[in-house]
C-alpha cells in the first residue's frame, strides 16, 4: 500500500511540474521551436558549426528530434528521451573548455529571444547549465594532456 502512496505522490509531483511549466508557457511545440532555431545558430557558429557538422554530418533531422526528446524530458518530465548524452560528447574531437560556455551564451540567447517569459529562459537555463557543466568536466578529462 505504501508502495501506491509513493507512486501516486510522484505521478501528483511530476503533474504539478508539468502544469507549472505550461503555465509559464512551456509545450512541445515551444520546445520544438527551441531546438530548431537553436540548431540552426549552432550550425551557423563559426566556432560550433564544424564540431557538430564533424559529428552530426548529413543527420540533422534525427539529431533534431532526439534534441526535442531530451528537453521534453528535462523540462515536461516526459520520459521520451533514450539516449547517453556523456558517452556521445566524449568521443567529440576538437572540443576546447569554453566551447560549452559558448554553447551555453547560444543557447541563452535563443531563449530570450524566443521564450514567452523569464521563468521559460529560467527554467531551461538552469539545466543548461547544469549539462553543460558537467559535459565539459566529462570531455576536458577526456581529452587532457591533447592539443586540439
Amino acid at each position: 500500500m505504501a508502495d501506491l502512496i509513493d507512486l501516486h505522490m510522484v505521478q501528483s509531483k511530476r503533474e504539478a511540474h508539468i502544469a507549472s511549466m505550461v503555465d509559464i508557457g512551456v509545450s512541445e511545440e515551444f520546445i520544438s521551436e527551441l531546438v530548431e532555431t537553436f540548431y540552426q545558430r549552432i550550425r551557423a557558429d563559426e566556432r560550433l558549426g564544424p564540431i557538430f557538422d564533424q559529428e552530426i554530418g548529413d543527420n540533422w533531422d534525427p539529431h533534431l528530434a532526439k534534441m526535442k526528446t531530451f528537453w521534453s524530458t528535462i523540462i515536461l518530465k516526459s520520459n521520451t528521451y533514450s539516449g547517453r548524452p556523456v558517452p556521445a560528447h566524449q568521443k567529440l574531437v576538437g572540443v576546447r573548455p569554453g566551447d560549452f560556455t559558448h554553447w551555453l551564451s547560444l543557447f541563452e540567447k535563443t531563449l530570450i529571444d524566443l521564450a514567452p517569459s523569464a521563468e521559460v529562459t529560467e527554467a531551461f537555463m538552469e539545466n543548461a547549465k547544469r549539462i553543460a557543466t558537467r559535459l565539459e568536466s566529462v570531455v576536458e578529462l577526456d581529452h587532457s594532456g591533447q592539443e586540439h
